[in-house]
This record gives C-alpha cells, sequence and structure tokens, in this order.
C-alpha cells in the first residue's frame, strides 16, 4: 500500500509538472496585447488549468495521507 502511495504521487507530480511547463509555453498565457489587461481561458487552455488544479489537489491529499502516522 506504501508502495501503490509514492508510486501515484511520483506519477501525478510528473503530470503537474508537465502540465504547468506546457501552460508557460502557450502564446495565450504570454499575450503583450496592452488593450486587454485580463483575458478568458477558452478550450484547451481552460482544461488545462482545471486538470492541473485537479491534480494540484490529488497531490496535496496525498501528501497528507502518506504523512499520517500509520504509513
Amino acid at each position: 500500500m506504501e508502495t501503490a502511495l509514492f508510486l501515484a504521487m511520483i506519477v501525478l507530480s510528473i503530470l503537474l509538472i508537465v502540465l504547468v511547463v506546457v501552460q508557460a509555453r502557450t502564446p495565450g498565457m504570454s499575450s503583450n496585447d496592452s488593450s486587454s489587461l485580463y483575458t478568458t481561458r477558452r478550450g484547451l487552455e481552460k482544461t488545462m488549468h482545471q486538470t492541473t488544479i485537479v491534480i494540484s489537489v490529488l497531490f496535496l491529499l496525498l501528501a497528507l495521507i502518506a504523512s499520517l502516522p500509520i504509513f
């Protein structure tokens, strides 16, 4: 059980790193258009943002579970 928990944490951390790096490289995030200060995320960018949030929450929960004294 402990091995599966740590393996899941490793997989989630790799996914989280990949998602953050891909989001940083999208042209929508680094737009130099001064006419619009706020742009709405749409399509794939919105899905990647929501997926990043879900994976980070799952990683946090697994880290909290791993820190319990039963492990």
